[in-house]
């Protein structure tokens, strides 16, 4: 190492180097954190004006694109008023091609009779008139529900374009269903999303539209058209949209990078706006500016150095004499220090010094007295007992504490404990123990411990901090066998939520997990399905088997059920013969599935007596969770209701309500 490095880096060590570098770094820190203050409240900013944006911008184009569905829809109304039932094929494309003026808003007009056969359309296509569209997801929604309805989006056979169809029934006077009129709209090229291709959201911002079902209506990139749209790992917001919800959000996308996102539904059509915009684009602007703030803020503290150099020189000039007299007093040529100064702070640390040596003498013995006592305790203890050095380091473990976890090694290699904790506590303890260090706060833990015999122990560890006059000196902690207790409260807890006889959560049980998922559903908007069923004739087994049968057919019907639903699901027994089942993050189609599949299952199970074989069905309840849900037993409610309209309607079936 050579001479003048060594020289800079003695300086850089000594005092005067450090309070130069204090005073270096106290200035950068302020004017980052200035920087950094000015940094936030500008994100901050940007962000609540580029959501007021894309907010705006959401809301008007839902609006215009809910104008636009309505118009079409209405238009075409009209002109189902204008064809009468009973008109024939040429009667029927008179009236499409007298409204030749719905072709601004669509390609093309049909008519469909309440067969699903297409009567007439216009402009005519060959091959049309006579197609049966009774299989088509448009005519069998407007079948079954009698209202306006926009459909799927989908590629047409001969044109292979992408179009949606705008279709209104045609009822007669009883309000019986009698077929249709239709409008065909060119998702890209019919005009209804013109005005998208003309927003500028900067230069990588832009607006789509999906339907519920998960398709791509508009894209700025065309290709994208028909596609689906991301799954909830690529962007969880958008796929949220699609069960309803509105608002804004920062977000990450799917190319990886944050985006503010602004979802609005289209109701008329069952479609979603999203607008997005990335942060990137709406931070550069700052980051330029705040990147020219930092280079100023370095340019002055350089300029400061020298100034604050002199300064420290100053500063320090006594406290250069204090050394001298200190280096004389270790040379034997003088006895006390004396200085000339009116700094207090150097005056008392003279007035100590001289005192230092008897004062240390002293303490020292005091501490090996302190010593020897507390080693005599710590063995004699019947309690298992730790002592550890300031940084965590365990330097002492009594006679108790090695013969209860078993292992000798752990009084020289703390490495030894830590390893038998079990692997699922050990994470949690070691983070709680380095806060206990950081902070001085009391060290308190319950955790799984492997034992020399193979056997887990549960151990309550409770290690506090000790400090002197002279500071923190370490934690002495206690260890104790918690084993038993920890076992008898589990088993308390499972009796108090479980069903003896099935196993199965009883009602206290599942109403505490209905509240969870009740809160998870208001606060998160996280779906679930409640499902309640009774066992129909079940009572004959009990009166002509008896109780012992009846148990048997419960505890039967109970393992079809663990086997039907998922293992995130809850299953309970009410009481008697009625069940509940709790199902998490599920659709209602989803629950009919598993419902239908659990009847099905029960209704091959057969138990006998004296010759005789019972069976049972199943009258099965289901209900989802609704916005205006505040308690549980609203859910309930429903659900039973459900269950017994299952049970008058004739038995073994499933009622769906909400």
């Amino acid at each position: 190492m050579s001479a003048p490095f060594t020289r800079y880096l003695h300086g850089a060590l000594s005092l005067k180097g450090r309070l130069l570098l204090g005073l270096f770094v106290t200035w950068a820190v302020v004017l980052a954190l200035l920087l950094g203050f000015g940094w936030r409240s500008a994100e901050t900013l940007a962000g609540d004006s580029s959501r007021t944006h894309l907010r705006y911008e959401a809301r008007l184009i839902a609006d215009e694109l809910t104008q636009q569905v309505n118009s079409r829809l209405s238009a075409l109304q009209r002109l189902a008023g204008r064809v009468p039932l009973e008109a024939s094929a040429s009667q029927s494309r008179d009236v499409l091609r007298d409204s030749d003026a719905l072709l601004e808003w669509f390609e093309g007009l049909f008519v469909v009779d309440g067969e699903g056969q297409v009567l007439a359309d216009w402009p005519n296509v060959e091959g049309r008139v006579g197609l049966d569209v009774s299989g088509h997801e448009y005519f069998q929604h407007l079948e079954a529900f009698k209202s306006p309805h926009v459909s799927e989006p989908f590629r047409g056979r001969a044109s292979q374009e992408s179009l949606v169809v705008f279709v209104v029934p045609r009822l007669d006077v009883a309000g019986n269903f009698q077929g249709m009129v239709g409008g065909i709209v060119n998702i890209r090229d019919g005009g209804l999303f013109n005005r998208l291709s003309r927003i500028r959201l900067g230069l990588e911002g832009f607006a789509s539209v999906m339907t519920s079902s998960g398709q791509v209506l508009y894209y700025p990139d065309r290709s994208r058209i028909l596609a689906e749209v991301p799954d909830a790992r690529a962007n969880p917001w958008a796929r949220l949209s699609l069960f309803g919800w509105e608002g804004e959000v920062l977000g990450e996308l799917p190319s990886g990078e944050l985006g503010y996102q602004a979802y609005r539904q289209i109701w008329p059509a069952d479609w979603i706006v999203s607008v997005v915009l990335p942060r990137d684009q709406v931070l550069s602007p700052l980051l330029q500016r705040v990147g020219r703030l930092g280079w100023w803020a370095l340019l002055v503290a350089g300029l400061m150095m020298p100034v604050m150099g002199w300064l420290v020189w100053l500063s320090l000039r006594p406290l250069y004499r204090l050394e001298r007299q200190i280096g004389e007093i270790g040379a034997g040529k003088r006895t006390q220090v004396a200085l000339a100064t009116r700094m207090q702070e150097l005056q008392r640390v003279a007035s100590t010094f001289n005192r230092v040596e008897v004062e240390r003498g002293q303490a020292l013995a005091r501490s090996r007295e302190r010593q020897a006592f507390l080693d005599a305790i710590l063995s004699s203890s019947p309690v298992g007992i730790f002592v550890t050095e300031p940084g965590g380091a365990i330097s002492y473990v009594n006679p108790a504490l090695v013969e209860l976890t078993g292992y000798q090694e752990i009084a020289t290699n703390p490495m030894a404990w830590l390893n038998r904790v079990h692997a699922d506590d050990r994470q949690a303890m070691q983070d709680l123990w380095q806060h206990s260090l950081l902070s001085g706060e009391d060290f308190l833990q319950q955790y799984r411990y492997w034992h020399r015999k193979g056997e887990v122990l549960w151990l309550e560890v409770h290690a506090r901090r000790v400090s002197s006059e002279d500071g923190h000196l370490g934690f002495v902690g206690t260890v104790k066998d918690i084993t038993q207790r920890r076992e008898e409260e589990a088993l308390r807890q499972w009796e108090a939520e479980h069903d003896p006889l099935t196993g199965l959560l009883n009602r206290r049980g599942l109403e505490r997990r209905l509240e969870e998922a009740l809160a998870d559903w208001r606060k998160m908007g996280t779906p679930s399905v409640l499902m309640v069923f009774d066992m129909d004739r079940f009572k004959p087994i009990n009166d002509i088997g008896g109780h012992a049968l009846g148990d048997d057919m419960l505890c039967r019907v109970a393992r079809e059920l663990k086997r039907a639903i998922r293992r995130s699901d809850h299953a309970a027994r009410q009481g008697g013969d009625e069940f509940a089942v709790l199902l998490p993050s599920c659709t209602v189609e989803q629950a009919r599935r598993i419902a239908d599949s659990l009847r099905e299952a029960i209704r091959r199970l057969r138990v006998y007596h004296q010759g005789q074989a019972f069976s049972v069905t199943l009258s099965i309840g289901v209900t989802c969770f609704e916005g205006s849900d505040q308690r549980i037993s609203s859910i309930m409610q429903r659900a039973d209701e459900a269950c017994y309209e299952a049970k008058r309607a004739g038995r073994d079936g499933v009622v769906i309500r909400g």
